[in-house]
């Protein structure tokens, strides 16, 4: 998987999002100086594939309060979930799956799919009366059972689009 450097990027901040180390960024990409990082820059994440290789994207509507999975660019399923408080919003942009974790515990359900941004994921619930409502803490909630299905469907590595 190939990451484009963003302005106010840094090595660390990189290897925070897609949860691997510096060292096997510096190894993977032979960066002499790893503070020295451009935007524009490209940097191979090792052990992730190109999400182009893979046939299922994700799409979020925080508007709409949806999660739509496209197989081959073909609406599959559409799912409820909530979003993030005005307080703690849902970020917006371009992701991908980068780990999960069965039974995570706590609120996050029977299932936890880490996106590239640090502290945000997908996951179920110990509250399917929040689905569809602005209450998490940024994260996109989804009732258990569509979690499961979804991570059953999409391997680490899918995009994951965020709009509002």
């Amino acid at each position: 998987m190939i990451h484009i450097v963003k302005i106010g990027e840094t090595l660390s901040s990189i290897a925070m999002n897609y949860r691997t180390s510096i060292g096997k960024l510096i190894q993977a990409n032979s960066i002499h100086n790893p503070d020295v990082l451009y935007p524009g820059q490209k940097i191979i994440i090792p052990g992730l594939p190109s999400p182009h290789s893979i046939p299922y994207s994700i799409w979020i509507s925080l508007s709409k309060r949806t999660l739509i999975l496209y197989q081959n660019m073909i609406k599959r399923k559409v799912y409820p979930i909530s979003i993030g408080k005005i307080l703690d919003q849902t970020p917006t942009g371009d992701f991908i799956i980068v780990n999960r974790e069965p039974n995570p515990g706590g609120p996050f359900g029977a299932m936890w799919l880490s996106l590239s941004k640090i502290h945000y994921g997908i996951h179920g619930t110990n509250d399917p009366s929040s689905i569809g409502k602005a209450v998490s803490a940024g994260c996109v909630r989804m009732y258990n059972e569509d979690v499961l299905e979804l991570a059953s469907f999409v391997p680490n590595g899918t995009a994951v689009y965020i709009r509002p």
